[in-house]
């Protein structure tokens, strides 16, 4: 069983059960003000039942999610045919074969980014500029699918994620499959006069140690945002979302 809280998490899992088809599911709140009641409506014109509860059986339900999680806000999704710790997961093998044939693709791969909260940021910002994978670590990684969830509003039930035992080895294969790797980092080229077109798989590193270093030598090149402000640099999640847009304004005005 898998529970989901926060309103945008279980608005995206009612969307993304519809396209899927998904049964097992329902829905229980308490004391329900205008944004649960939105949520109950749109949950019964797809079918999935939606009880009314006491906030002290909802404070139960939740009692064993992280501290992010237990915040359920009067409203909380049931998946009784989930496991509890499941994101939009694929075998990274599986999709090199299911893009094959395509001229174009982005990966985004997170190399030692350990706070849930920027992983989810960027997932979302995966979700708005057409990401086709992000790809995670199993180690030395955010794993915490909860805050994951909700830092992405929702947009890890739409993105495909895929862990990987060895990140190295996951970009010598990408540039097998006509990959072109770029990793992010200050002093690269400027994104914006490089030509970020194909398939591209973009490198984030952390904000502390930045691209590990057998990681940063198998990228084809190193690009960087141009900045004039105090700070060493932005937020990793900012950055991964400002690089995204370059990449897919490119895209554009090559169509």
């Amino acid at each position: 069983m898998k529970i989901y809280t926060g309103f945008h998490s279980v608005e995206e899992k009612i969307r993304s059960s519809q396209n899927k088809k998904e049964t097992g599911l329902k829905i229980l709140y308490a004391k329900p003000g205008p944004r649960v009641k939105k949520i109950i409506s749109q949950a019964k014109t797809q079918g999935i039942p939606c009880s009314e509860t006491t906030e002290k059986e909802l404070n139960s339900l939740v009692s064993n999610l992280s501290e992010t999680a237990k915040e359920h806000r009067g409203i909380v999704l049931i998946s009784e045919n989930e496991k509890q710790i499941s994101e939009n997961k694929v075998d990274f093998d599986q999709f090199l074969k299911s893009i094959e044939n395509k001229d174009s693709s982005i990966v985004v791969i997170l190399d030692s980014i350990t706070d849930p909260h920027n992983v989810g940021a960027i997932i979302r910002s995966c979700d708005q500029f057409g990401v086709d994978l992000v790809v995670l670590p199993e180690r030395r990684g955010a794993s915490e699918s909860e805050i994951i969830g909700r830092s992405s509003a929702g947009a890890s039930a739409w993105v495909q994620t895929s862990v990987v035992s060895n990140l190295v080895r996951t970009v010598e294969k990408l540039k097998e499959a006509g990959f072109w790797i770029y990793g992010a980092d200050a002093g690269g080229e400027t994104a914006g006069q490089t030509s970020l077109q194909g398939k591209i798989a973009l490198v984030m590193g952390s904000e502390g140690s930045g691209i590990s270093r057998l990681l940063e030598e198998k990228c084809d090149k190193i690009i960087s945002i141009p900045t004039c402000g105090k700070l060493d640099s932005l937020n990793v999640s900012v950055a991964c979302g400002v690089l995204l847009y370059e990449i897919k304004r490119q895209s554009m005005q090559q169509n």
